[in-house]
């Protein structure tokens, strides 16, 4: 982070099976954010496309570069002048039944100024539910951590939060990106103190921005978007529904709490 302080938004959605129209949702929303004076922006995993069956983002994919998704994340990153970051899209794996799920930062250019590939893929099976995400998604491969004139920030998705390595593999980053759709189930245990433990054991922001209600094929997602400072305290929330969450992050906060507890200064391993 270059400005001593930054205004983020966080922003939650309930999409449909629809992209048209939750490109609208996501445009209104982006809009909104930037008229608060939001720098830097953040949309929820899944946010073009949450379909009937797991198949249809497979149906919706894009080549790497083109595409209505990217083309509209592109163009509201260049209209509001700001960092977007395009929750994740289906973008073309090398199996023809398969998508990558990619997070995709743009810079206020429209231009893609990095993409991450969701590394660890969800899979749960419990108490009436099912998710193989393995079923229609490729894996990537590569770690990605950006340095920006906002900040070196960490892209990450979703499940990914359950793998602190990952977050130790980014280079101590400034911010850590957390799009998601956590399922009701695993959100009312798990969401929380695994975001704060990740802000807490980075000493870090963290900015995770969910999907939040009841979609069109009945599965529900925790929502709950927020974003935490780098002490492990929520500054910002949205329980359920969409709706903007914007907070302001402090570049004086971060170097305080690395100089008082130099904890990443101590790792050994």
């Amino acid at each position: 982070m270059t400005a001593s302080t930054l205004t983020v938004a966080s922003i939650q959605m309930v999409s449909a099976p629809d992209v048209p129209s939750n490109l609208a949702t996501a445009a209104r929303l982006v809009a909104q954010a930037a008229d608060a004076g939001a720098q830097l922006v953040v949309l929820p995993e899944y946010f073009a496309l949450m379909g009937l069956n797991d198949t249809d983002k497979v149906k919706a994919r894009e080549p790497w570069g083109d595409g209505p998704i990217q083309r509209a994340l592109a163009d509201m990153a260049r209209r509001h002048q700001l960092w977007l970051v395009g929750g994740t899209l289906p973008l073309e794996a090398p199996e023809p039944d398969k998508v990558y799920n990619s997070c995709v930062l743009y810079g206020p250019d429209g231009q893609a100024a990095a993409r991450y590939d969701k590394i660890h893929l969800f899979g749960f099976s419990g108490l009436g539910e099912r998710y193989c995400e393995a079923d229609t998604i490729t894996p990537g491969k590569d770690i990605v951590a950006v340095d920006t004139p906002l900040g070196r920030m960490g892209l990450s998705v979703c499940y990914d939060l359950r793998f602190p390595e990952l977050f130790r593999a980014m280079g101590e980053p400034d911010i850590i990106i957390l799009p998601a759709a956590f399922t009701a189930i695993t959100g009312q245990a798990h969401w929380e103190p695994l975001l704060r433990a990740r802000a807490i054991e980075n000493q870090c922001f963290v900015i995770a921005s969910g999907q939040g209600g009841v979609h069109a094929s009945g599965r529900a997602t925790h929502g709950h978007s927020m974003v935490i400072d780098p002490w492990g305290v929520i500054v910002a929330e949205q329980a359920q529904g969409e709706g903007v969450v914007l907070a302001q992050l402090d570049r004086r906060q971060l170097a305080s709490v690395r100089t008082r507890l130099p904890a990443l200064a101590h790792r050994v391993f």
